[in-house]
């Protein structure tokens, strides 16, 4: 994600202390007899997420098909999700915000459910054993609303003038889904949009058949890399969609149909393929089967986000007139860190947004603007040394200790180890973790793997350290 404004002031997150060890959010897991019945847990107990986020079981797949009228703004859906049982589950809880379930089946089976808040408790008619898969389909309707997402205003599914857009960070998915809404839990998707005929419906991954009967079209996507849920987005309205291929994936781009087709909005999607191959070289391959990207133009939407293999641009980003290829190059390199190579708990942020904003750097002056070092030298002047940049606190998850001193860490390794090894550590580590999760402590261990030689002091100065390090 990328902000409009570079820093939003918001009060300082007291650290006592700050440790690039600590534990991964909680979980049922490992409680108790793995094979006994239980209740999954309801809350993965990641204080960034309080309530986010279901234990008991790990999701392979989702499976969605909805409808949305934007003259009523009611959807009705229908999600398939199937799972793996991770200990032996008496009943499992699904994230749901808002909308009204009608009917839940396990198995094929009729499945008892209520809703709690903004969880869907599911109770099976038989147990389920560990390790057991299981397919749980779910039918709901209502009119969606988003939830607050804090420093960045409301998340999740948004009525337009024209459509809808579904988007946020941390919060989206579960306002027009039911999910295990946390990125510990990613998963691959298939994702059915039927909308009113004339209306375009753009989502994740790769784009399928597309069909038309009595006025409604029905739009089609995969996403065959595992995904996130805050990752998924759903756009839908009037929209410039322009089709085509790059390195022999699909690459779907769109701009609002009002903006006019040379305009910089186009202009800078236009570019998506250069800066992917660029960012390639540097990280490795591109890690998805798809490009593309989605300008909005509604204000509300006052960020830039990485949803997978198709980020989505605010408004505020192509307003002095000019191409911004900065803020591409930034959520493309979400691909590779925080997507394909996503976290495992949110206290961990800086590992998306300090690369990204390190990608921005590079790209910057491979394009002929300002070096990596200069970018350097001028952020290193203007960080304030007092806000960490790993576990900050959740009212600064989206501060500038995340992305801007976050940055400098990833330019301090480089400056200490030298570039051939730097690149070596990035290559490496978007290879064996790809479609995974990680950590910092993963990060520290593995850069010091390939780097051989110890890092960890490297990383406490430049990350959470209360003064300015000694430049390397």
């Amino acid at each position: 994600m990328r902000r409009t404004r570079d820093l939003i002031p918001l009060a300082l997150a007291t650290v006592a202390t700050v440790g690039l060890l600590t534990a991964c959010p909680g979980s049922d897991d490992r409680e108790g007899d793995p094979d006994a019945l239980r209740a999954g847990s309801a809350d993965l107990a990641d204080p960034y997420v309080p309530g986010a986020g279901n234990g008991g079981y790990d999701v392979s797949h989702y499976r969605l098909a909805v409808r949305y009228d934007p003259a009523t703004d009611r959807l009705s859906g229908r999600a398939t999700v199937t799972a793996t049982a991770s200990h032996g589950l008496s009943r499992f809880t699904l994230d749901l915000a808002g909308l009204d379930v009608s009917a839940v089946t396990v198995g094929g089976r009729r499945a008892e459910h209520r809703r709690d808040g903004d969880e869907l408790v599911v109770t099976p008619a038989d147990g389920i054993p560990r390790g057991g898969q299981f397919a749980v389909e779910v039918e709901y309707a209502g009119v969606p609303a988003p939830v607050p997402d804090g420093v960045l205003g409301n998340g999740g599914f948004q009525h337009t003038a024209d459509g809808a857009i579904a988007l946020g960070q941390p919060h989206s998915a579960a306002t027009w889904f039911p999910v295990n809404d946390h990125p510990a839990d990613k998963a691959t998707y298939d994702i059915e949009v039927t909308v009113p005929e004339g209306l375009e419906a753009l989502s994740n991954g790769v784009p399928g058949e597309r069909t038309t009967a009595d006025g409604w079209t029905t739009w089609r996507w995969a996403e065959r890399a595992p995904m996130a849920s805050y990752l998924t987005t759903l756009v839908i309205g009037d929209y410039q969609v322009r089709t085509g291929t790059h390195a022999g994936k699909p690459m779907v781009t769109a701009v609002p149909a009002g903006l006019p087709a040379t305009g910089p909005e186009a202009a800078s999607l236009a570019r998506t393929g250069e800066i992917a191959d660029f960012l390639a070289s540097r990280f490795g391959p591109y890690p998805f089967d798809s490009y593309g990207g989605i300008v909005v133009t509604d204000d509300r939407i006052g960020y830039a986000l990485e949803t997978q293999s198709r980020p989505v641009y605010g408004p505020g980003f192509f307003r002095g007139g000019r191409p911004n290829t900065g803020v591409v190059a930034h959520e493309l390199a979400h691909q590779w860190f925080g997507n394909s190579v996503a976290l495992s708990r949110w206290s961990d942020i800086w590992l998306n947004e300090g690369f990204a904003s390190y990608a921005e750097w590079l790209w910057e002056e491979h394009d002929g603007g300002r070096t990596a070092q200069r970018n350097f030298e001028l952020q290193y002047v203007a960080t304030d040394w007092s806000r960490p940049s790993v576990d900050p606190g959740p009212t600064q998850m989206f501060g500038s200790a995340v992305y801007k001193r976050g940055a400098l860490a990833v330019h301090a390794l480089r400056r200490t180890v030298g570039d051939e090894t730097f690149f070596r550590i990035l290559r490496s580590w978007t290879a064996e973790r790809r479609n995974g999760n990680a950590t910092t402590a993963d990060l520290i261990a593995h850069a010091e793997r390939v780097a051989g030689r110890p890092l960890r002091p490297l990383f406490d100065a430049w990350l959470v350290g209360a003064s300015a390090p000694a430049l390397p």
